[in-house]
């Protein structure tokens, strides 16, 4: 008997954004910055050991802004980090950073490193609420936050941080077909992870696990 194959819903941007306030909200979540509490997220969803590496490493709080674009047909807006940085250069990732001691919450933290990095006014977002808590190898703690982003915005990227942005349909992100689980050699180990490829744009790691939080909270029954 053939299995039955479950189709992605194709939402539009108010189907969208009506989800996210129904079932995410603006509080700041658990386990941010409580060594007792693991995040049940991270990348550990593909690759378990990492919790254990993860779990002996400094807290490093940080949040990072899902910006989706109120297109007819939405979109999510991505940057390209600068080739020179020492850290991940040249990956896809969102706007976002560390959470500074000078900031009130992680909206706070996320709207300011957009505004830092790209130079998205807050003006033209509206922060709906936070996805769970992503835990990195590296014992980053990331709140990714999902913003209604109102077309019509400039930008001006610091090209100290960011080399270029981007933005890649929603549905097509969240269509588990273009989900897929890859592997490479780390430190002697071999780690796995998901990744998105999107024409020449390969889209993995922690931008592409955050995705996945966000298909499993808003597009999952």
């Amino acid at each position: 008997m053939q299995q039955e194959v479950k189709l992605v819903p194709r939402l539009s941007a108010g189907e969208f954004f009506a989800r996210v306030r129904e079932r995410l909200t603006l509080a700041t979540p658990h386990g941010l910055t409580d060594p007792n509490v693991t995040p049940k997220r991270g990348d550990h969803d593909v690759d378990p050991v990492m919790e254990k590496i993860a779990s002996v490493r400094p807290i490093r709080p940080a949040a990072v802004l899902i910006p989706v674009v109120e297109h007819a047909e939405p979109t999510v807006l991505l940057t390209q980090r600068a080739q020179h940085l020492p850290d991940h250069p040249g990956q896809i990732s969102f706007p976002g950073g560390k959470i500074d001691k000078t900031d009130r919450d992680p909206r706070h933290a996320a709207l300011r490193e957009a505004e830092e990095e790209i130079g998205l006014d807050s003006a033209h977002v509206e922060p709906l609420g936070y996805l769970d808590v992503y835990m990195t190898t590296l014992g980053y703690r990331i709140v990714p936050m999902i913003a209604r982003v109102k077309p019509g915005f400039a930008l001006t990227l610091n090209t100290a941080e960011v080399d270029n942005t981007f933005e890649v349909p929603l549905a097509y992100v969240m269509d588990l077909a273009n989900m897929q689980r890859h592997s490479r050699d780390w430190n002697g180990m071999t780690r796995h992870y998901y990744a998105i490829t999107f024409g020449e744009r390969y889209i993995w790691g922690v931008t592409a696990g955050i995705l996945r939080n966000l298909y499993d909270r808003i597009y999952r029954d």
